[in-house]
C-alpha cells in the first residue's frame, strides 16, 4: 500500500513524510483539515510536531484531496490504541514478535492457535504493514503473562526470527 501511495509524493519528500505520518497516527483527512478521532489538529501543530513548515502540511492535504485514489485512504483512517506499553502495567503479556519474512503467510495463526490451547485470550493483535515499516513487527497482547514454556514452541513456528516477552 505505501509503495503505491509514495509514488504520489515523490517529487515532494516533505509531503511525502506528512503522508507517512498521517498513516503511522491514524489521521484522518476531512474536507481541508486533519483529525484524530473527530478531534480536528491545526495544521501549526501538526508541522510543529514533525518539525516541517505549516505549508507541507497545507500542501500533503491538497495533493491528498485531489487524488481520488489517495482520498479514498486517507478520509477512511483511525487512530488505533496501542496497548503494549499498558499491558505490563496491568498483568497483562506481550509478545512481540519479529519475523524472518514479513510478507509469509501464517506466523499470526499459529502463535494465536497456541495461545488458545493454553486458554488465554488475546486482547490485541497488531500487525506492522511490512510495506511501510523497515522492520515489522507482530505485537500480541494477552489477558495474562505467557507461560515460560510457550516461549521456545513460539520461537520454533516458522517464519519466526525472534520473540521478546514484556
Amino acid at each position: 500500500m505505501w509503495k503505491k501511495i509514495a509514488t504520489h509524493f515523490n517529487k515532494y519528500p516533505g509531503r511525502r513524510i506528512i503522508a507517512q505520518k498521517l498513516l503511522e497516527y491514524g489521521l484522518k483527512i476531512k474536507g481541508k483539515k486533519v483529525y484524530c478521532g473527530e478531534i480536528e489538529l491545526s495544521d501549526s501543530k501538526i508541522a510543529r510536531a514533525f518539525n516541517v513548515d505549516r505549508r507541507i502540511i497545507t500542501s500533503t492535504i491538497e495533493t491528498i484531496t485531489k487524488n481520488e485514489d489517495l482520498e479514498k485512504v486517507f478520509t477512511n483512517l483511525k487512530p488505533t490504541c496501542h496497548l503494549k506499553d499498558v499491558a505490563p502495567r496491568m498483568n497483562w503479556g506481550v509478545i512481540e514478535i519479529i519475523p524472518e519474512d514479513p510478507s509469509m503467510p501464517g506466523i499470526l495463526a499459529e502463535v494465536s492457535k497456541m495461545i488458545a490451547e493454553k486458554n488465554i485470550s488475546i486482547r490485541q493483535a497488531i500487525v506492522d504493514d511490512f510495506e511501510f515499516y523497515e522492520e515489522p513487527r507482530l505485537f500480541i497482547v494477552t489477558e495474562k503473562p505467557i507461560p515460560p514454556n510457550l516461549i521456545p514452541k513460539i520461537r520454533n513456528v516458522n517464519g519466526v526470527k525472534a520473540v521478546l516477552i514484556y
